[in-house]
């Protein structure tokens, strides 16, 4: 493809690099350049691509794109941009053939739920007969291919690659989980989103935004549309102070959804059992019979959520009442290990001291003795939600083990401290221990017949983070290891 239909309807436009040259791949990494690419220089968080435009020529790059004035000398192979990730998907979006016509997108925005939300509507969609791709947090699916997820939202090229993908297997829908940062960073720009959904706005990444104000920005952003019309619905969690600023966005169509009785989307005649939840949820087009092995009123949250983006995408009640029951579970989702032990161990990725409150309060149901938590904080983030997140493991269980949880560049010691304030404050018992695996290892001894010992965290993540390394390490296999060195065995 030559540059100038690679490059067609971008603003701002400046090159000295020929019109006309063969473009046989785009990247924005120099280790996947070859001879034939357009190599684009992104300024990141933690490098920037203008360091390795050499090596990126030394490859084969035929030209470069930068927000940058040229250097000496690559004038003729310079495409200087206003903006180098609106520039990066309009080049991505034509290069794959504009996928997006050929499909409909549903983008899943907000602080917890947004993986839950998007594995209920992806099980729906394909009740009704659709194939889909599915992005988010734990993994990417397009094409019959699965890859485990490196961010929650991948860079724009890689999405329309992925998206030629699902339109080429057959694919008619893309469920994605949209986060802040990839609408602050314009990673989605350009993407036409039929249903944009809202779960809910709770502190988290503060580290980034600064503020919430500046977080809830950059998540209305999906409903204002990308360098796109507004998506066609959107779809509003009316339990959320926040979530419902968003009634006034420009879209077309907006549906709510939620426990609050002005919803349009909300349940009716429940019943939470240890197995799950059954009822009636009512819709504007009628009643959806609720059963469900998801547990919680979080989850409920994530299914009203998921039923109300798959009204607003036209899904027949049938399949929307198919897809709830035939999602089982999602992978470090409030996900139990069971190794035949008589008390109940969850693994959930709850970072966060809402999350946190949201899986404790839905383990407490479940619990007939003392309910125990496991739980660490991230380092390099928000340290103003560490003491919240203690405070809310040790007030909602009955004995709270600090311990650490990919603690990255800082001393996993101090990150406990800040912790240690919260945890302090309610005087109940708490343990800490900065070695993950002891701590599961005290937390399962603990255990009693009736309670329940929830691992918070880390959920789907098989790896642990360190100053100079990242291991291996999932609490998931790391339970069931001391579950058996216990003498327990599913089969006993």
């Amino acid at each position: 493809m030559k540059l100038n239909e690679l490059l067609r309807g971008l603003d701002g436009l400046e090159t000295g690099a020929e019109a006309g040259v063969e473009i046989t791949s785009l990247a924005y990494d120099s280790r996947r350049v070859q001879p034939g690419t357009l190599f684009f220089a992104i300024q990141g968080e933690k490098a920037d691509g203008h360091a390795f435009i050499p090596q990126a020529l030394d490859r084969g790059a035929v030209a470069v794109v930068s927000e940058l004035q040229p250097p000496s000398g690559l004038e003729p192979r310079w495409v200087r941009v206003r903006g180098i990730r609106r520039a990066l998907s309009t080049a991505g979006r034509n290069f794959f053939g504009q996928p997006d016509s050929h499909l409909k997108l549903v983008g899943i925005t907000g602080t917890n739920g947004k993986t839950t939300t998007a594995y209920l509507v992806d099980s729906i969609l394909h009740a009704a007969g659709i194939e889909t791709g599915l992005f988010g947090t734990i993994e990417y699916r397009a094409g019959g291919r699965v890859l485990p997820a490196r961010n929650t939202t991948p860079e724009s090229l890689d999405l329309w690659s992925s998206f030629a993908q699902v339109v080429s297997a057959g694919g008619k829908a893309v469920v994605m989980e949209v986060s802040s940062h990839s609408l602050a960073q314009e990673r989605v720009w350009g993407f036409p989103f039929s249903v944009a959904v809202f779960t809910n706005l709770t502190r988290d990444h503060l580290d980034y935004h600064k503020d919430f104000e500046q977080y809830f920005a950059a998540k209305r952003r999906l409903f204002e549309g990308l360098g796109t019309p507004p998506p066609e619905w959107a779809v509003i969690n009316m339990d959320d102070a926040w979530s419902r600023k968003l009634l006034d966005v420009p879209c077309p169509n907006r549906l709510t959804y939620g426990m609050n009785s002005d919803a349009q989307v909300k349940p009716k005649h429940l019943a939470h059992t240890h197995d799950g939840l059954e009822g009636t949820i009512l819709t504007p087009e009628g009643k959806v019979q609720l059963r469900s092995s998801l547990v919680g009123r979080a989850n409920l949250a994530n299914i009203l959520a998921a039923t109300a983006a798959s009204v607003a995408y036209g899904v027949p009640l049938e399949a929307v009442e198919q897809g709830l029951r035939n999602l089982e579970a999602v992978p470090g989702r409030f996900e139990r290990i069971n190794e035949g032990q008589p008390f109940l161990v969850i693994v959930d990725y709850a970072h966060t001291d809402d999350a946190l409150r949201n899986v404790l309060s839905t383990a407490r149901e479940l619990t007939r003795n003392r309910l125990i938590v496991v739980f660490g904080c991230g380092g390099e983030r928000d340290r103003v939600k560490r003491p919240m997140m203690g405070e809310a493991a040790s007030s909602l269980s009955d004995l709270a083990v600090l311990t650490s949880d990919n603690p990255r560049g800082e001393d996993p010691l101090l990150i406990m401290s800040d912790a240690l304030v919260g945890l302090q404050k309610t005087g109940k018992p708490y343990l800490a221990e900065v070695d993950r695996k002891d701590a599961i290892r005290k937390a399962l001894n603990e255990a009693r017949e009736g309670d329940v010992v929830v691992l918070a965290g880390k959920g789907h993540e098989t790896y642990q983070v360190l100053k100079d390394r990242t291991v291996p390490f999932d609490d998931r296999e790391v339970a069931r290891e001391i579950l058996r060195e216990m003498g327990y065995s599913p089969g006993a």
